[in-house]
């Protein structure tokens, strides 16, 4: 059949219909245990009761009214995101890579208000992913997705990751900001070690930059803290959240100090759609259930749980699993080159457990926060069996070529 879809995903064939709690039904009744939460933006799952009747109860009484006029919600939104984090002020969007840009631009103007207009570069990282827009795209600095939209938005400068020396010979009188995803989703669960990020700390303090997270898989409690920089001690001045924040509906948003913001006047940004009263209803419930007491408790719980079972699935299975990476419920498992981690995906929808694949031939483990303990152990049975099916498949081509 034809579809009248923009062909730019390279779609699995199977649908759903519904959802609930860490499970997904498929259009034909399977049901499948759901270790991708939407890439990591299902945070509480799928029909959570408290936001099922946060949507309801707003969406009978208003969903939109534009940033011309105050938002209640917002304002209360943003006083619980800024008095858990180190931020002073929020700006609202609809996704990870509108906070990003938005994260940018402050980023920008920040030096520029401070009489620095020629500060605009930024020190990003190899194998990072910071979204889809020409700005983003050049951020991220990966030629497949940079490829065939033109010149390359100025003002970005990639080095390897967890390279300290690259990074202090990128640094010239014009650069303003570094740039970092604490763990690297898209570039296959690469961790910072804590050690480079206080060097990152050190190196904004002394050359008067500004140090960006991009928190947007990391953040809402998917490492176990409620942002990944928590667990570190190390500080960002600006940080981009999204994904988990909107528990599967379209929100993002940047944080900032009041010092890092204070080129952010009146008419250098906006958003037609980002902080409308829906979104702002809908994230404050997600936190209502992320910060009640001992949620956070649970994902670490849970998180080491996830760890120890994956090891030992790696144990069973050393041709397929190289390495196990992550930290919390944001966990990825790197695939011996012998098999894809696109086939290991495909091989797992057979078993009825999504996972999504990431840089370096890694499928990312995202399940939602809420998932039980006797789920997390039903995931990893599930990822046996894939692998078991990899290793059979392996093991017929291999006599077939025998033969």
């Amino acid at each position: 059949m034809t579809s009248s879809l923009l062909q730019t995903y390279a779609r699995a064939n199977v649908a759903f219909e519904r959802g609930d709690g860490a499970w997904l039904t498929a259009t034909n009744g399977e049901r499948y245990l759901d270790f991708g939460g939407g890439i990591a933006v299902a945070s509480l799952g799928y029909s959570h009761p408290h936001l099922v009747k946060t949507l309801k109860e707003q969406g009978e009484k208003l969903w939109h009214s534009s940033n011309l006029f105050q938002i209640p919600d917002g304002e209360r939104l943003a006083a619980r995101l800024t008095e858990a984090t180190f931020a002073d002020v929020a700006f609202f969007t609809n996704s990870g890579a509108e906070a990003n840009e938005c994260a940018i631009k402050m980023a920008r103007k920040y030096h520029s208000a401070n009489g620095q207009p020629n500060r605009y570069r930024i020190v990003t990282f190899e194998g990072a992913f910071h979204g889809r827009t020409l700005a983003t795209i050049a951020a991220g600095g990966q030629q497949k997705y940079i490829e065939g939209f033109g010149p390359k938005v100025d003002g970005f400068d990639q080095v390897p990751f967890n390279d300290l020396d690259a990074l202090k010979k990128a640094i010239g009188p014009d650069t303003g900001a570094l740039m970092i995803e604490p763990i690297q989703g898209e570039g296959g669960l690469r961790s910072a070690p804590p050690a480079f990020l206080k060097a990152l700390r050190e190196l904004c303090d002394e050359r008067g930059m500004l140090l960006i997270y991009d928190e947007v898989q990391t953040g809402v409690g998917r490492t176990g803290a409620l942002y990944a920089y928590q667990l570190t001690g190390v500080t960002p001045d600006i940080m981009s959240t999204a994904k988990g924040i909107g528990g599967g509906f379209p929100l993002g948003a940047c944080l900032a100090t009041k010092e890092a913001a204070k080129g952010m006047t009146v008419g250098t940004h906006g958003t037609t759609y980002g902080g409308n009263p829906l979104a702002m209803a809908i994230g404050n419930a997600v936190l209502d259930v992320v910060l009640a007491p001992g949620f956070l408790d649970g994902v670490k719980k849970k998180g080491l749980l996830l760890r120890q079972r994956l090891a030992e699935l790696k144990d069973r299975h050393p041709t397929v699993i190289e390495d196990v990476r992550g930290e919390g419920l944001i966990m990825g498992l790197k695939i011996k080159a012998e098999t894809l981690n696109a086939a290991f995906a495909a091989a797992g929808r057979a078993e009825h457990v999504l996972t999504i694949p990431a840089g370096d031939n890694v499928v990312r483990l995202l399940p939602p926060l809420i998932i039980s303990e006797d789920e997390l152990a039903e995931g990893v049975r599930r990822l046996d069996a894939t692998c078991s099916r990899i290793e059979r498949e392996r093991a017929a081509a291999a006599e077939k070529g025998a033969a």
